[in-house]
C-alpha cells in the first residue's frame, strides 16, 4: 500500500512524494512547466539548449563531478524536453537519497550558464540534430506535426531550428532560466520507501534557493492545419506518417479515443498490425498514437515500406479508417482495449522511477493527480457509445499524410 501526498511550499513548490515499502530505490525528478512551445521564434530551443546546460556545472559542482556523484552511487540521471515541460530525473539506492536530491537541486537552482560551456554545448545539440535528421522516420514525424500545427509552436522540433540555435547567445539562455525556471513553474516528485516528512525535508533544503514566482507563460492554441507533403530522400523504404487533430489532456473523451486508438493500431492485436503486417506483410511495424497537450491534440498512424508497396499500404489505411469511421468498433476489440489499457498501466507502475514519473508530470501538467483505481475505472467506463463519439469528433477528417522516401 503506497501512501501519496502533496506539500505546497511558502514560495511555491510543489512536492509530492509517494511511500512505496519494500523498494530498494528512490526515484527524484523535478517537472518545469515550460517546455517548446513556449518560446519565441527567434528562441526556439531554448528549453532543450538549457536542459542540455543545466549538467555542464553548478556553483559548486563541475560536469565530471555530477557524473562521479550519480556514478558513486550506483544510480543514473536524465533529462528531458516536451513541448509544455522539461523534466529533470534520477534514480538511486535508497540510502542514496540525499544525494539525489541534494544533486537536483543545485542543478536547479545554481547552474553555472558559462559562455564557454554555452558553445561548447551549442555543437552537440548540433550535432544532436544532425542524428535526427538521418533518422527518415523522425523527419516524417517533424513535417507531419509542422502540418497538424502549422504556424504554432506546438508544430516547431522540440530542439529548435538551425538557426536559431546558432544564434543562441548565452545571455538570452541565462535571461530564459531567471523567468521561468521559478518555484511556481516546477514540481518535485519523490517515490521510494522513505517516509512523506522526510523527503520532504530533504527536498525543502535543496529547493530552499528558488526564486518565488510563476514562469509559466500564458499560452495560445492552434489554429488550421496544413496540408500533406512529399519529401524526397535516398532511403530504402518510404516512410509514412497520417495525421490529424485529436483531443486536449482533460477532454472527457480522452479515455475513449485511447480504446479506438489501441483497436487501430496501438497493439499486437490492432486491426492495422493485422492487416497490413500479418496477413499482408508490407511492413515490419505499423502503429498509432493519440498525444494530448493542454488545448488540443493530435493522433498519427507511422509505417515504413519499400518502395513499390506503398500505393497498397495507403489503401490499405484508407480503408481501415474508413471502417472504423462507417462500423465503430466491436464489443470484443473494446473489452481487448480495456484489458490492454489498464494491465499495460498497472505494470508500467511496478517501480519507484515510473511512479515518480507520473506524479510528477500529471500533477504539472493536470494540477492534480487522479488515483490509479480512478484511471483505471475511466477506462474501464468507456463503452460503445463512448467510442462512435470519439470517432465522430476525431477521426471524421482526411488525414494529412507525409512521405519520406525515394519515392
Amino acid at each position: 500500500m503506497t501512501d501519496l501526498r502533496i506539500t505546497h511550499l511558502d514560495h511555491g513548490l510543489r512536492v509530492v512524494t509517494e511511500h512505496v515499502p519494500g523498494t530498494l530505490s528512490v526515484a527524484a525528478g523535478v517537472w518545469v512547466g515550460v517546455g517548446a512551445r513556449d518560446e519565441t521564434d527567434a528562441r526556439s530551443g531554448a528549453s532543450h539548449f538549457l536542459e542540455h546546460l543545466l549538467f555542464k556545472g553548478t556553483a559548486t559542482r563541475s560536469a565530471i563531478d555530477i557524473s562521479r556523484a550519480i556514478d558513486r552511487c550506483g544510480g543514473d540521471i536524465n533529462a528531458f524536453t516536451g513541448k509544455e515541460y522539461t523534466a529533470f530525473v534520477t534514480r538511486v539506492p535508497e540510502r542514496h537519497a540525499t544525494v539525489a536530491v541534494d544533486l537536483l537541486g543545485d542543478i536547479l537552482t545554481s547552474p553555472a550558464l558559462r559562455d564557454d560551456d554555452v558553445d561548447t554545448e551549442r555543437q552537440v545539440i548540433l550535432e544532436e540534430m544532425a542524428m535526427d535528421d538521418d533518422s527518415p522516420d523522425d523527419v516524417a514525424h517533424r513535417a507531419c506535426a509542422e502540418e497538424l500545427f502549422v504556424g504554432h509552436p506546438l508544430g516547431r522540433e522540440t530542439a529548435g531550428t538551425r538557426p536559431s540555435i546558432e544564434a543562441m547567445e548565452a545571455d538570452e539562455i541565462r535571461q530564459f532560466f531567471a523567468d521561468h525556471y521559478r518555484a511556481g513553474s516546477m514540481v518535485v516528485s519523490v517515490a521510494g520507501p522513505r517516509p512523506h516528512d522526510e523527503m520532504l525535508s530533504l527536498v525543502e533544503a535543496a529547493f530552499a534557493a528558488l526564486p518565488e514566482g510563476d514562469g509559466r507563460p500564458a499560452r495560445g492554441a492552434p489554429d488550421g492545419t496544413g496540408t500533406g507533403r512529399t519529401i524526397h530522400d535516398d532511403t530504402e523504404q518510404v516512410h509514412l506518417v497520417w495525421g490529424g487533430r485529436g483531443l486536449a489532456r482533460d477532454d472527457d473523451d480522452r479515455e475513449a479515443l485511447d480504446v479506438v486508438n489501441h483497436v487501430l493500431g496501438g497493439g499486437l492485436s490492432s486491426r492495422l498490425f493485422d492487416v497490413v503486417r500479418e496477413q499482408r506483410g508490407l511492413v515490419y511495424g505499423i502503429a498509432s498514437f493519440a498525444t494530448s497537450y493542454a488545448d488540443c491534440g493530435a493522433w498519427t498512424i507511422s509505417a515504413g515500406t519499400s518502395p513499390h508497396h506503398v500505393d497498397e499500404v495507403l489503401e490499405l489505411v484508407a480503408e481501415q479508417l474508413d471502417l472504423l469511421r462507417r462500423d465503430g468498433i466491436t464489443a470484443d476489440e473494446l473489452e481487448i482495449a480495456h484489458g490492454a489499457l489498464t494491465g499495460t498501466f498497472a505494470l508500467g507502475l511496478e517501480d519507484t522511477g515510473s511512479r515518480m514519473s507520473r506524479n510528477g508530470a500529471l500533477l504539472c501538467m493536470r494540477g492534480h493527480i487522479p488515483s490509479v483505481a480512478d484511471q483505471i475505472q475511466r477506462w474501464l467506463d468507456v463503452d460503445l457509445d463512448d467510442t462512435r463519439r470519439v470517432l465522430e469528433r476525431v477521426f471524421n477528417v482526411e488525414p494529412i499524410i507525409v512521405s519520406v522516401g525515394p519515392r
